[in-house]
């Protein structure tokens, strides 16, 4: 029994650890190989030709910030695009501030559902009103780079298996500790993954908030599925599963609001993780099959990070128990908060972040300035990553098949 318990033990300490240099070597490699010597973000390469490219915007209540988005949507510097704005049933004044934007713009077209069906259904009406094969998606408060169009569309246009390719969301509100610590995670974490996941075969997920997907790949697998909690997270392993490629463009810029207050944070990361979840038990016995072995680093990488925060927990109580019995000594855990091993993983994680800092200075000059709250990041990051995980499984367990997603309106934060 003890050494099935010290191997819990070190399993849960080397974790963190194993996975930061995993995705650092990765990042670097990508940066080095693929991105340190290419065109800057301003100067995108020249197509053979420029094919109409479709903008979709799903809304729900979006009414403070939907002018913004849509201008910076109407501000590409790609000549032929339109514009498609899906209102999901708003109950604010989103459906009469399109109306008087489209009366205004000629790009911009507006489809109005009678009730809120979910993203996933309001993307899928906005694809059928698309008339182009190539269809960039993003989210109601999301302020696309004027260069981001024609950076996605040119991965897309460069071969036919091409079938997504996911943007680089950065933080636009950095008003609390909560505010700055994400945009270091964005930085050192959500980009260095995505590169090091590009290495390695596969991605986990195109981001959500701007992402660009070929017709022809979605009408393959039946489009977005209205049924998960996280619809980006399962249209890219059924793109995958499928054989099409996902690629990762760090150029197409978008800048999003993200959550400042603990319990708007706590809600949109436990709907990640239930959302990993979900796309976790509903897709990993089609993995099994020997021509989808691709795909099998990311669910066990997913497996291992689920297995991590349960034995965490089992560690946790260990200690709960400890200070009320005495425990036997190979059970004993004498303290949870931070000594030497939380030394060395802080130390990591703000090696991981320098290493970030070289590859996203050409995308954030100042990103620098978060370095100091990155000491934080260790305790912030991977707790708020245990308890959703733990909280995500049974919750996911418990809910009801086939129930449709619906969408609520999230915490952006303070700006």
């Amino acid at each position: 029994m003890a050494p099935v318990i010290a191997l819990l033990f070190q399993f849960a300490f080397l974790y963190p650890i194993v996975m930061s240099f995993f995705w650092i070597s990765g990042g670097l490699y990508y940066y080095f190989r693929r991105e340190r010597k290419e065109r800057p973000r301003i100067d995108p390469p020249s197509l053979e030709s420029t094919p109409l490219v479709s903008v979709l915007i799903p809304c729900f209540n979006e009414g403070e910030q939907v002018r913004e988005t849509i201008s910076a949507a109407l501000a590409q510097r790609y000549p032929d695009f339109e514009v498609i704005a899906i209102n999901d049933g708003s109950k604010d004044d989103t459906a009469e501030q399109l109306n008087q934007l489209a009366a205004q713009h000629e790009r911009l077209r507006v489809v109005h559902l009678d009730r809120n069906l979910g993203k996933a259904n309001a993307m899928r009406m906005g694809a059928l009103a698309a008339r182009s094969e190539y269809l960039v998606c993003i989210d109601g408060d999301a302020l696309l780079d004027e260069y981001a169009v024609h950076w996605m569309v040119w991965h897309l246009m460069s071969g036919p298996r091409v079938g997504a390719v996911t943007g680089n969301p950065r933080i636009r509100n950095r008003s609390t500790l909560l505010g700055r610590l994400q945009v270091g995670e964005f930085s050192s974490i959500i980009g260095m993954i995505k590169r090091a996941q590009r290495v390695y075969g596969r991605l986990f997920t195109v981001s959500g908030v701007i992402s660009a997907f070929r017709r022809t790949a979605l009408h393959r697998i039946g489009y977005w599925a209205d049924d998960m909690i996280t619809e980006d997270i399962d249209i890219s392993w059924r793109l995958q599963m499928d054989h099409w490629d996902i690629r990762y463009e760090p150029r197409a810029l978008c800048f999003i609001l993200m959550p400042e207050t603990l319990k708007g944070l706590w809600k949109q990361r436990l709907r990640w993780a239930q959302g990993g979840v979900e796309v976790m038990l509903r897709h990993s016995t089609d993995l099994l099959s020997w021509r989808k072995r691709r795909m099998w680093l990311v669910l066990f990488e997913y497996l291992l990070s689920v297995i991590w925060a349960y034995i965490m927990v089992f560690i946790m109580l260990l200690w709960a128990i400890g200070l009320f019995v005495q425990m036997p000594v190979q059970l004993e855990v004498r303290s949870i908060l931070p000594s030497w091993h939380g030394v060395i993983l802080a130390m990591v994680c703000l090696t991981q972040f320098a290493a970030s800092l070289i590859i996203d200075r050409r995308y954030e000059a100042r990103v620098g300035r978060n370095y100091y709250w990155m000491i934080w990041y260790p305790i912030a990051y991977w707790l708020l990553s245990l308890l959703t995980t733990v909280t995500a499984v049974p919750k996911t367990l418990l809910k009801r098949r086939r129930q449709r997603a619906t969408w609520v309106s999230p915490d952006r934060g303070l700006r």
